[in-house]
């Protein structure tokens, strides 16, 4: 009998605990080791043949957060703190891609304090400026309360939107807007379990995941761009250029020399517009000299066509492209 009163008392105890306000099963976003873009890549590998790709130069230089959250008094750029960690993990996450070369903020401004004296607008050596801002951001707080029990839910959302700027005629050719999430829930039931004090590490997952969204959008739009660079000098059949192993280049590639086209002012819009430009002459790498990223650079030979040292400033180096790509 005593053993049958039991069994009542834990069945009546079973259906009102269930009656109580409990945690929801919840799926964890875990971040790949990879991004989506370095997966499509290798799925895309084992279907056609390897195509060389050269890294591109790019800086990243203003990053802001505009939302009202974080700035309070701060309102200085050297307080801003959100924007400096939204573009730090872009930095990162171009890095770990293996695929730029990437300048930071401090280059950017040793670069434009050189310019200052040179009356140069460009920035040397750089393909792309990548410029963003954290446009919203914020967190809330919810939950259930049950006879017995409670939940605690935190949620953090960000939102970035960022831009990619050609450095020769300064406009935008790229804009994308990537958004994140990141939340935590805690609970306990008759006193027993977790409880959820403030979880400053949703800001930092918020704002990785908003990056994260982002980022294969701006890989897929710099690899759709032709790889550049400049002469640096024509001796006879050799040809300076700038870039190196570092950049991907290796002995015996082949390159095309462009010469740009025509600038002429457009009636309709009032700009200044640059005619197609023409390929003049073939080059083909042979070695390599200087040692860092920032003086690195090939000595090519012309296999084909004619370079005129005379006409440097109008003279760029291209990547040469199968027409399957």
């Amino acid at each position: 009998m005593r053993k049958l009163e039991g069994w009542i008392v834990f069945g009546f105890t079973a259906l009102f605990l269930s009656g109580c306000a409990t945690m929801s099963e919840k799926a964890i976003p875990i971040e790949a080791p990879v991004s989506e873009a370095q997966q499509l890549k290798a799925q895309k590998a084992l279907q056609v043949p390897t195509v060389r790709r050269y890294k591109r130069k790019i800086a990243i230089g203003r990053f802001t957060n505009e939302t009202h959250y974080g700035r309070a008094l701060m309102t200085d750029d050297e307080y801003d703190l959100i924007g400096k960690q939204a573009s730090d993990m872009l930095a990162s996450k171009l890095i770990k891609s293996n695929m730029f070369l990437v300048f930071e903020r401090p280059d950017i401004k040793k670069v434009q304090n050189e310019q200052k004296f040179s009356e140069d607008l460009k920035l040397i050596g750089v393909d792309t400026l990548i410029v963003g801002s954290v446009t919203e951001f914020g967190r809330s707080i919810g939950g259930k309360v049950g006879f017995l029990s409670s939940t605690k839910m935190q949620v953090a959302k960000a939102k970035v939107d960022v831009r990619l700027i050609d450095v020769k005629t300064g406009l935008a050719f790229f804009s994308a807007i990537g958004a994140g999430e990141a939340s935590s829930e805690s609970g306990e039931i008759a006193g027993y379990g977790s409880r959820a004090d403030y979880d400053a590490t949703l800001n930092d997952r918020a704002i990785s995941a908003a990056i994260s969204d982002v980022i294969d959008k701006l890989v897929s739009s710099l690899e759709e761009r032709n790889w550049e660079t400049d002469i640096l000098e024509v001796q006879g059949q050799d040809v300076y250029i700038s870039g190196g192993k570092k950049q991907g280049l290796k002995v015996g590639d082949s390159l095309q020399v462009m010469e740009l086209g025509k600038k002429i002012k457009s009636k309709q819009t009032g700009f200044y517009i640059n005619l197609p430009s023409k390929n003049i002459a073939t080059v083909k790498v042979v070695s390599f000299f200087g040692d860092t990223e920032n003086n690195e650079g090939s000595i090519c030979k012309i296999t084909s066509g004619n370079v005129d040292k005379s006409q440097l400033n109008k003279l760029y180096v291209q990547e040469v492209r199968n027409e399957s790509n």
